[in-house]
Parts: C-alpha cells; structure tokens; sequence
C-alpha cells in the first residue's frame, strides 16, 4: 500500500493523516469544503511543530511530512487511485452509508475500505459496497499521532487478507492492531460508553460534582482524566451518538443515555468544541477553565 485516502479532515481525520504522512505513505485528505482542509492541515502542522520541539522529530522530517499530504473537496478525485481509504466522517450512518456507496464507484478493485467508526456496523456499511470481503472498521485512538491502539473491527464479510493488511499495515504506522468482533459499541465503546453515561447518571441524581466525579476516578481508579472531562473531550454528541447505537443495537435499557447528555447536547454544549461542556473552555481550545455544569 502505497497511495492513502482519509475522507474528514476534523479531529479523527487530520489525526490519521498525520501519521500515514509521517510514516511515508502519500496522502488524501478530502472534506466537503476547502475551510475544514485548511484547518486540519494546520492543525497537523501544530502537532508536528510539537513533536519538533519536544525533540521526536527533525524539521526536515516534518516538511517532508507535510510534503505526503494532499487536500481535495472531491471524494472522487482523493480515492481515484487509493489503495486504501480511511472514512473518518461525523458518527452518522446515513452519511457512512453514501460515502461509501460513491467510494464503490470511484476507487479501484483492489482498493481496501476502512471506516474510522467507534460503534457503527461494518456490516451494515459493507453491504452498499460490492466489496465486503475488502472493507473493515479501523478505530483509532484520539489524540491519533499519539495513542498505540487501533481497534480493527472484521464485517461479517471482511476477508482474513484484508484483515492481515490492516494489521501488517497498523504496525507499520507504530500502532498496536487488537481485533474486535462486529458487535455494537465493539470493546472500546461498549465498556468506555456506559462508563461515561453512569458518570452523567450520578452527576444527574446529585451524587457529586463534575470535578469530585472526576477527581474520584483519576485518583480512586487510576485514570488519566476523569470521565466527564473525557466526555467533553470525546464531544457530547458523539457520546450521545454511540449510547444511542448501544442502546438500540443491543435493546439493554442499561445503555439508554442520561436525560442530562441529551439535554445538553439539545442546547449546543458539545465539550471542548463548543466552548462549553461539564467544564467551561478556552475558546478555540482544547483547556478548561472550570467545571461549566451546576445543579
């Protein structure tokens, strides 16, 4: 595999473009409009000056990083020569669905379709292609240049050659491949999801507050940010998205979300990216000031 399309230049989408550039591979980056691309491409050039000034990587490595990456606002004209496509869209079905029906159309026979979905069926998506057996789920971690995992999801269709690829492929990127059976929420979400939600739960009833949640699982269980944090990281309204694929996929009122995600999601407070979650951010970044959310 040489030539690599990733369709969504957002947060996900720029992540993984990073890393298939910097690891050498020539790059796609398409988006609907020509805005998003330039700010992921600019959001990868941060990331790298980072990753220059902390010392792991050279400046000629970076500008030959960049020199891999290639923006396009045609699907059409990103995946005419793909050997592999990441769709790294919005958690939406409807929208994966027709992006993969015109990547059907565009890419070459060979061409191996992944989606960077965190709860979607491969299946469901695979079955508008006429290639099941060459398309698979590739769940990466956020932030992507840094976390080791990639969830690799097999369809029911999913050929052992495709997934071979994608695991030989993975590690060629530096990533750590742990493959995941085609079942709702996969393993990532469907222990991480309901975590989250109960953490919403328990803010909801009164428990406690934002940050003595937080602070009781980052100290209490050993995790690195506290769930609602995490939440507003993630984006409430993928949370909202992958509780209600949980929910519904597998028909368990244990999954059902917290009035209080729905609510908040209803009134625009998505996290980090809107400025206002469980806590209150720095407009056009990522830092919280304060916890956002009183009873």
């Amino acid at each position: 595999m040489k030539n690599i399309t990733v369709i969504g230049a957002g947060t996900m989408g720029n992540g993984i473009a990073h890393v298939f550039a910097q690891s050498g591979y020539t790059v796609a980056l398409a988006d609907v409009s020509q805005a998003s691309l330039d700010k992921g491409i600019a959001t990868i050039g941060k990331n790298l000056d980072r990753q220059v000034a902390k010392g792991s990587l050279t400046q000629e490595q970076k500008e030959a990083t960049l020199a891999n990456l290639t923006a396009y606002t045609s699907v059409a004209d990103a995946a005419k020569h793909a050997d592999l496509v990441v769709e790294a869209a919005t958690e939406n079905i409807t929208l994966k669905l027709k992006i993969f029906a015109q990547l059907e159309e565009v890419c070459p026979a060979h061409t191996i379709l992944a989606t960077n979905t965190s709860s979607i069926s491969i299946t469901q998506i695979a079955a508008v292609t006429k290639r099941a057996d060459k398309v698979i789920g590739m769940h990466f971690m956020n932030p992507v240049p840094v976390m080791k995992l990639v969830e690799v999801i097999r369809g029911y269709s999913t050929s052992q050659e495709t997934l071979d690829l994608i695991f030989d492929l993975s590690r060629k990127l530096g990533k750590v491949p742990v493959e995941a059976n085609d079942y709702p929420g996969f393993v990532a979400n469907r222990i991480l999801m309901p975590m989250i939600n109960e953490a919403i739960e328990t803010l909801y009833h009164g428990v406690a507050g934002v940050e003595e949640i937080d602070t009781v699982m980052m100290l209490g269980m050993s995790h690195p940010m506290g769930p609602l944090h995490l939440a507003d990281f993630i984006g409430l309204d993928v949370v909202l998205s992958v509780c209600r694929v949980l929910h519904e996929g597998l028909g368990n009122p244990k999954y059902a979300p917290c009035p209080l995600l729905v609510n908040m999601v209803a009134a625009g407070n998505l996290g980090a990216k809107s400025g206002q979650g469980f806590y209150t951010y720095t407009p056009g970044s990522k830092d919280k000031v304060v916890s956002g959310y009183f009873l």
